[in-house]
């Protein structure tokens, strides 16, 4: 299979019914929903993260769930004991598609594509974590798809669902700081995440030991590239990889640059650029990106960078924002002052500027919940904030900067053809070869 990417294939790749995989067409796809009737909902990748998940869909029915390590998943087994159990997604999917509603995927990033697809051709509703996909190749799939299907979907960015983004977003969309065409994310000073390599550049592999009785490396490797087991990768040390996912901007970008998508309105940037050290198999241990968007109807240009891993922005201390309140946080910088927002409050800077400030009246509804917003919208067909064309192209945005790291290279980005129109190199990081027995 050819890695580079063009529209024409895309399209065709995208439309495929088959791709080696058992679609067929069932009464239960995309069905209508009595009044207090339950999803019939299978869960792929039920440990850690993804057990969270399963979690958030309990008032739903768990149908069945699916993970390849019996004793990382085996909280979320014993919690639901009715359950079917599969270790390998495209058996459960064959064996009882026609008794489910929906999924929810929580596997590690380098298999989020091909389980999300292979349910969605089925016409099932799909949950899916963040960062929707290994590269931006597998994150467009996902979105066309889903849009042909018309599914209910939502990408795992939690946070989005709280009441302080829509607040920031409110003041954003008001005018409160006037035109905004900079935006400044950063994560903690040094912070390397949970689940990355000691040494983000060591130079050799893993030496491979042997397999946990309880887990099926076969199935977990997935798609990848093959790499003996190592504990190095597992259970939550894959983060750090580029085999299996994109470090700590891969984790962080969909959460913080949420907020600027959100409320500034962005979609695909025009350029991309990054520094930080570059291995061939580990991750960046720090990443600078800076990227530009272009004007949206009456909104101006945005130039967005982010930041993690290092040393706090020199610009943090020439505005005089103090990081032991601010670890991490985005920026916005208007025309008639800033907006500083993490996770859970934000702040109106300066201070002194906006001291009478009258803030706008609400007006994004309270959510009633990320998980149950999509359980709503499968039952109704109604929105969810975080749909795989949103967040597809915000995960999209996520993988480009490590696609410009990795290449050395400012990119000239065509979201059209899904190609760096100055940067062949590229091709290889926007799509991967699968090995060989999987399909997209």
């Amino acid at each position: 299979m050819s890695r580079s990417v063009t529209r024409r294939a895309f399209l065709r790749h995208a439309a495929l019914t088959g791709s080696g995989l058992i679609i067929l067409s069932n009464p239960r796809s995309v069905r209508t929903f009595a009044a207090n009737e339950k999803l019939n909902i299978a869960g792929i990748g039920v440990a850690g993260r993804g057990g969270d998940d399963v979690r958030g869909v309990a008032s739903e029915d768990l149908v069945a769930l699916c993970d390849v390590d019996d004793a990382h998943a085996a909280k979320t087994f014993e919690q639901f004991p009715n359950a079917k159990r599969y270790k390998d997604f495209r058996k459960m999917l064959d064996e009882i598609h026609s008794q489910i509603d929906a999924v929810v995927v929580g596997t590690p990033d380098h298999t989020h594509a091909p389980p999300a697809v292979m349910a969605m051709k089925m016409g099932k509703h799909c949950y899916c974590e963040k960062p929707l996909a290994h590269n931006v190749y597998e994150a467009r799939v996902m979105a066309e798809v889903a849009r042909e299907k018309k599914l209910a979907t939502q990408m795992g960015t939690q946070i989005h669902a709280g009441d302080n983004y829509r607040r920031v977003v409110e003041l954003v969309q008001t005018g409160a700081i006037g035109s905004i065409g900079e935006v400044h994310v950063w994560l903690g000073a040094n912070f390397k995440g949970p689940a990355t390599p000691t040494d983000m550049s060591q130079p050799d592999l893993p030496k491979g030991e042997p397999v946990p009785p309880t887990l099926d490396w076969d199935l977990w490797l997935g798609p990848a590239a093959y790499r003996p087991y190592s504990p190095a990768y597992v259970p939550g040390r894959w983060r750090g990889w580029w085999n299996f996912a994109n470090g700590t901007l891969g984790d962080f970008f969909c959460h913080y640059v949420d907020l600027p998508f959100w409320a500034l309105k962005l979609r695909y940037p025009t350029t991309v650029e990054a520094e930080g050290p570059v291995h061939p198999e580990s991750a960046a241990r720090w990443t600078i990106a800076r990227q530009e968007y272009p004007a949206r109807g009456d909104l101006p240009p945005v130039k967005l960078t982010w930041y993690n891993g290092g040393g706090y922005p020199e610009f943090i201390k020439e505005k005089n924002i103090p990081t032991e309140k601010w670890n991490s946080a985005v920026l916005f910088m208007g025309s008639k002052g800033m907006l500083i927002a993490d996770y859970n409050k934000h702040q109106l800077l300066p201070e002194e500027r906006f001291k009478d400030f009258q803030r706008p009246d609400p007006f994004i509804p309270d959510s009633i919940g990320h998980h149950q917003e999509w359980i709503k919208a499968c039952k109704t067909g109604g929105p969810t904030t975080c749909n795989f064309d949103y967040s597809g192209a915000l995960a999209e945005a996520a993988l480009l900067c490590n696609v410009a790291l990795r290449t050395g290279k400012t990119l000239m980005w065509d979201p059209k053809n899904l190609k760096a129109t100055n940067c062949p190199q590229a091709d290889a990081f926007l799509r991967r070869e699968y090995r060989k027995g999987w399909t997209l």
